[in-house]
């Protein structure tokens, strides 16, 4: 499992480009599915047949990651940037990233001594900040990068044993859960769908879901944890298996279901919980359609930043679940 995180994790997939994670995934799933559709947005829709034919389910998990765009190259050679998805512009300062033509570069930001009293008393903002990529002026970082080009960060992945660590961990932990329940067979025609641009308003799951036609849905992605020091709130932590969600920020799951879901786990021996979170799943999404939906969710402390942590149990148990689900899903419904 960790040699398949890491390779996604380490991959470049910001939302709309995420080309280099797709052709990973496919590869991946080539030999374990009967047919596999890249749609006009990206999406991979992967059909996974059976030898009966009755309920039509489907298991949908993010490939995108969120990350940088060039949005000006200045004077001195320095990078401006927007950003791609939700990201607290607090955690860029010093961080290492990479273009998507391969150039190295680190994010500034002017010297503490050099700001004024009122600066260093203000929240970092994104338009404080710079990638500097070694460029003696503005000639010599056009030759290196451009403007509208991706940016994500330049973060290793390692297996600090029972856990994990690596940049876009709430996809690589999601694909790589997906990816493995494909070894085994289902009693239901079962698409596994790896969603585009999810972390910019899960636009692929949109498109996806109308085409599908599934009788019930089930989204993974991993949400943040409330376990770190210093924080009291109540929420989902590392070591606590899987939650399946009753609502996020756009949508209130199929509860019937849900309890229904739980309740089968928790018979089967395996580690879940019921939460609520104010991340967004790809839920909304697939709701518009006659879909009964149920989230899955993934601890990931430190989610959408430049360096995350999951507990390799948590995916595990995860994996479980979607089997579960895969296997039981057609009496719950």
């Amino acid at each position: 499992m960790a040699d398949l995180m890491k390779r996604i994790s380490e991959g470049f997939s910001v939302s709309g480009a995420e080309d280099d994670v797709r052709r990973l995934i496919i590869n991946e799933i080539k030999d374990k599915t009967d047919e596999i559709t890249v749609d006009t947005m990206g999406n991979v829709i992967a059909l996974k047949k059976s030898k009966t034919r009755g309920k039509t389910v489907a298991a949908t998990a993010p490939m995108d990651e969120v990350g940088l765009i060039i949005s000006e190259i200045t004077d001195k050679g320095y990078l401006k940037f927007k950003l791609v998805g939700n990201i607290d512009a607090r955690k860029l300062v010093s961080k290492r990233v990479i273009t998507r033509g391969g150039v190295k570069g680190v994010i500034g930001m002017k010297a503490v001594h050099l700001r004024t009293k009122s600066e260093r008393e203000t929240v970092t903002k994104t338009k404080d900040l710079f990638i500097d990529i070694g460029a003696k002026d503005k000639g010599d970082a056009e030759k290196r990068a451009h403007l509208g080009e991706y940016v994500t960060f330049d973060t290793e992945f390692a297996d600090l044993g029972g856990r994990v660590k690596g940049k876009a961990l709430e996809r690589s932990a999601a694909c790589a859960a997906l990816i493995n329940v494909l070894d085994d067979e289902y009693p239901y025609d079962f698409y596994a769908v790896f969603t585009v641009q999810h972390e910019v308003g899960s636009r692929g799951a949109a498109t996806v879901s109308h085409r599908l036609n599934a009788d019930a849905v089930l989204t993974v992605t991993a949400a943040e944890t409330t376990d770190m020091y210093g924080c009291e709130a109540q929420g989902l932590k590392l070591g606590d298996g899987v939650t399946v969600s009753l609502r996020d920020m756009r949508v209130i799951n199929d509860r019937d279901l849900a309890e229904k879901l739980l309740n089968t786990a928790h018979e089967n021996g395996i580690q879940v919980n019921r939460g609520i979170t104010s991340d967004l799943t790809d839920g909304a999404a697939a709701q518009l359609t006659d879909a009964r939906v149920v989230s899955a969710l993934i601890p990931c402390r430190y989610a959408r930043s430049p360096v995350s942590i999951a507990d390799k149990g948590d995916i595990e148990e995860t994996e479980k679940f979607i089997k579960l689900y895969l296997n039981k899903i057609g009496e719950l419904i």
